[in-house]
């Protein structure tokens, strides 16, 4: 890329270009239609990520995004209380949703549990999900969780903190192939897991 003669600019690509998937090249791209934007306009765009980074937080409950203590999917009194979908992240809560597949609770992990990286359960929002089916009458838990070997462990974890309870576990159809992650499936292979899902077994079991 060709050498950038202002400091300040130079700034502005590198903070840019620590974003996911922007290079330095998108990174300049992106500078310089800002720079070349009204700064009443420019102003607006950085006033709505402060606003983002200093009033979004977890939801109590189920740690989706919130604006309050609790997110507007937990306030829906028309969704179905006694059903939660398990996920790893709020993208795959936005994923979910754009099916219009799914009219339950969710509960978002913050993750799968992977000792190559150093994730333990310890660091997943599981003991949680533990506490809300046994206070909030879950009937059944849906694992809609990114079909990889950690993931596959992380819905073994789960299942065996359950054992003793007489939830229903399920998890989404085949449809998301295994290796691939939620949040990148189509929306109408990803709602067809959702109706068509399957009860889980430990072990292959019926």
């Amino acid at each position: 890329m060709n050498k950038i003669y202002s400091k300040y600019l130079e700034n502005a690509v590198n903070a840019l270009s620590e974003l996911p998937g922007i290079g330095r090249k998108s990174a300049l791209r992106i500078a310089l239609h800002l720079l070349a934007q009204p700064l009443d306009k420019v102003g607006h765009f950085n006033e709505s990520i402060m606003k983002m980074r200093s009033d979004l937080k977890e939801c109590k409950r189920c740690f989706n995004l919130a604006e309050e203590q609790y997110c507007s999917l937990c306030l829906d009194q028309t969704r179905l209380k006694s059903t939660i979908c398990v996920v790893e992240g709020i993208r795959d809560v936005m994923a979910i949703e754009e099916t219009g597949q799914y009219n339950g609770q969710y509960h978002v992990l913050g993750g799968v549990i992977s000792p190559i990286e150093g994730v333990g359960p310890e660091r997943l929002h599981i003991d949680q999900l533990v506490q809300r089916i046994h206070s909030e009458g879950i009937k059944e838990l849906i694992m809609a969780i990114s079909p990889t070997i950690d993931g596959e462990t992380t819905i073994y974890y789960i299942s065996k903190k359950l054992e003793m309870t007489d939830i229903k576990l399920s998890q989404i159809a085949r449809g998301v192939a295994f290796g691939g992650e939620l949040q990148y499936t189509d929306e109408v292979t990803l709602g067809r897991s959702i109706i068509a899902r399957i009860p889980y077994a430990i072990n292959g079991d019926s």
